[in-house]
């Protein structure tokens, strides 16, 4: 999406989309928290979860992940963003790197490992911005083609 100019509902999403991004892979539960609308309709469900709802069980998971990963880098591919009224949408690939910790709220990176993640994020429109309502990441299908390949 860099240089290619986008209507600004477009480009506000893809900002927010990038601040959970950047919150997440920093675990800094503020700044997630500041992405994510705070009610009882946010879902979320994480890869091999169970569909969490509710902002205190949302916030909860991340509180989990947070405390038992020592390092989180997320390279965004594919992403697209659409926007219908105070609804938009954003689909990508997460193409994730991550070291789960030793112990609960450890710092040190352990063994690091890849994961490629499949990921819809939904957001609405509040006064004060697009805020997240639901997050939905599942493992990317392998040895599947590529959207544009001949099935």
């Amino acid at each position: 999406m860099a240089g290619v100019s986008q209507p600004p509902d477009v480009d506000a999403v893809h900002a927010a989309n990038l601040a959970f991004y950047a919150a997440f892979e920093s675990r800094d539960l503020d700044a997630l928290a500041a992405v994510w609308e705070h009610s009882d309709r946010v879902t979320v469900v994480h890869p091999g979860w169970p569909i969490l709802r509710g902002w205190g069980r949302v916030l909860a998971s991340f509180e989990a992940i947070c405390a038992n990963t020592g390092f989180m880098q997320f390279v965004l591919t594919d992403e697209r963003v659409t926007v219908e009224g105070t609804t938009a949408w954003v689909t990508c690939e997460e193409n994730l790197l991550q070291s789960i910790s030793s112990r609960e709220g450890a710092n040190d990176l352990g063994e690091l490992s890849g994961a490629r993640v499949i990921a819809t994020n939904v957001f609405v429109r509040h006064a004060d911005g697009w805020r997240m309502v639901h997050h939905q990441g599942s493992p990317a299908p392998t040895g599947m083609p590529d959207e544009g390949d001949p099935v």
